[in-house]
């Protein structure tokens, strides 16, 4: 190890790892804020242009582009037509490469950032020479996180040499940097043109954000990874206060509560198990959505995720603490609820600014399938009451008609084939997942009992994520006392529950859209 070339952006422990490089009698050549960092700390160190014989130009866009320094490292120490060329040349070797790219990221992510800002922060020289020491690998050790300084000093201290092992590990390192480095300028600049969302090629990027304990199942290892970017409103943007740490459940079924929390404007409570809605309730307050949540179903909210648009105050984490919850998700808490709360060991209590800030247009849903992706643009639509069809004799009600859009967005995030019964801005029973729309609608309104054992379903309104096939759900629904229906209609049998409907004075409503969620 003779040679090594320095130049960083993140100058984190890049002193005392030159010191140490120093000391052990590495020659060191560097550029620009780096090659000053080093000189002001005392450290011997050669400029980029006393190896190049070239002065930097172009404001610094050109230095290190140049053959003495790209031959330095791209040069097979065995292959000795290679190092006869290099001796020809009067070309020294470059051992070591210790380069971390320009902050593209941190750019794009300043508010107001210019495109013009954001394309000078693209790195060219950074990558191509820890791309081709990364490449020559065998010859030349290659480091871009500070992370690694100490296992490479250890390593040249004890064995006098860095291990092919390590020079292995640290190209990978590289190569998946800097394709993680290439897909943010993609995306940014497929944006910035304003390329199609679908295109032949889908390069995606992410973050990692939190190795889990295990995945969905204690036999599966899993992570939890971050889109780069702002993502209001998003779970990865969620503030642990208190409790475990999430598993890989507990993100996917709060982030299923959440998707649906951000459909209400009012005070709501979203009570949700294993992705499905098992609780949902507005009100003027939270404290009253809090209680409809929970006297939907009793049952089935224990152990479950509870996610809320407004502070949780006292009275609501009194109400809260009397049965066990894994998670609750807020804005925030007041001082007390906190206090309250967080005398449950296991609860995982979190805030999330901006928690009724929806995804952005543009913003993907995706599905890994054997060999493939599934790639679609979010569901954000949402029907009002204009875009609504009355197709019964009955109209329904103003009362009906508002209960009839509250339990529509509940259906939306109900598991297909889904029903969902709603009265008075209250879930009433929910039946997600069922392979036949009967089975359904049967299982909501058997959970239309409220903890008192009263029959709430009665007078109360049914949703459906996609159309009657037949006329029996409404033959249930007449029998249930449901008295307006909400679905997609589409079916070549529309007229047959339509008949049903009128021989029940129910009213019914068609949407000309379905909300299918598998």
């Amino acid at each position: 190890m003779k040679r090594a070339l320095i130049s960083v952006s993140d100058k984190t422990g890049i002193i005392d790892f030159a010191k140490e490089l120093s000391y052990l009698g590495v020659e060191i050549i560097s550029t620009g804020g780096t090659y000053k960092a080093l000189k002001d700390a005392g450290i011997s160190v050669i400029g980029i242009s006393d190896v190049t014989h070239f002065p930097e130009c172009l404001d610094g866009r050109v230095k290190t582009l140049h053959p003495s320094i790209h031959a330095g490292i791209l040069a097979i120490r065995g292959n000795q037509e290679h190092m006869k060329q290099l001796s020809d040349l009067g070309i020294d070797t470059i051992d070591m490469v210790v380069v971390n790219l320009y902050p593209f990221k941190q750019t794009i992510l300043k508010p107001c950032v210019t495109r013009e800002e954001a394309i000078e922060n693209i790195d060219i020289g950074g990558p191509t020479m820890i791309r081709a020491a990364a490449k020559n690998y065998q010859d030349v050790a290659v480091i871009i996180d500070p992370a690694d300084y100490g296992k490479v000093i250890e390593e040249l201290k004890t064995k006098n040499e860095i291990s092919i092992d390590t020079k292995f590990y640290l190209s990978t390192k590289v190569f998946m940097h800097t394709s993680h480095y290439d897909s943010l300028i993609a995306n940014y600049m497929k944006k910035q043109a304003g390329i199609e969302q679908f295109p032949d090629t889908l390069t995606l990027t992410y973050e990692k954000v939190q190795q889990m304990r295990y995945g969905e199942n204690p036999h599966q290892k899993a992570a939890f990874y971050k889109e780069v970017g702002e993502n209001k409103g998003a779970l990865t943007n969620a503030v642990q206060l208190h409790g475990k740490e999430l598993s890989f459940n507990n993100i996917n079924d709060t982030n299923g509560a959440l998707e649906l929390l951000k459909e209400y404007d009012e005070p709501t409570i979203v009570a949700c198990k294993h992705a499905n809605p098992c609780g949902v309730g507005s009100a003027d307050t939270i404290y009253e959505a809090y209680k409809k949540a929970y006297h939907s179903d009793p049952v089935s909210i224990f152990g479950g995720i509870i996610v809320a648009n407004r502070e949780i105050d006292k009275a609501t984490a009194e109400e809260i603490s009397k049965i066990f919850v894994e998670i609750i998700l807020a804005p925030a808490f007041t001082k007390d609820a906190l206090e309250i709360l967080k005398q449950k060991k296991n609860i995982r209590i979190m805030t999330l600014e901006d928690i009724q800030q929806k995804q952005p247009e543009g913003a993907l849903d995706m599905k890994k399938v054997s060999g493939g992706i599934l790639v679609q643009d979010v569901d954000n639509a949402l029907l009002t009451k204009e875009d609504l069809k009355v197709v019964t004799k009955r109209q329904p009600t103003e009362k009906e008609m508002e209960d009839l859009l509250f339990t529509w967005k509940i259906v939306k995030y109900t598991k297909s084939n889904g029903i969902a019964i709603g009265k008075d801005k209250q879930s009433v029973g929910v039946g997600p997942g069922q392979v036949n729309r009967i089975w359904a609608c049967q299982q909501a309104i058997e959970h239309g009992t409220n903890h008192l054992g009263e029959d709430v379903v009665k007078g109360a309104v049914l949703a459906s994520d996609a159309f009657f096939p037949f006329s029996d759900c409404v033959q249930e629904c007449a029998k249930a006392g449901i008295t307006a229906i909400i679905q997609p209609g589409g079916s070549v049998r529309d007229q047959e529950s339509i008949d049903a409907c009128d021989a029940a004075g129910i009213a019914m409503i068609f949407t000309n859209m379905r909300h299918f969620r598998h």
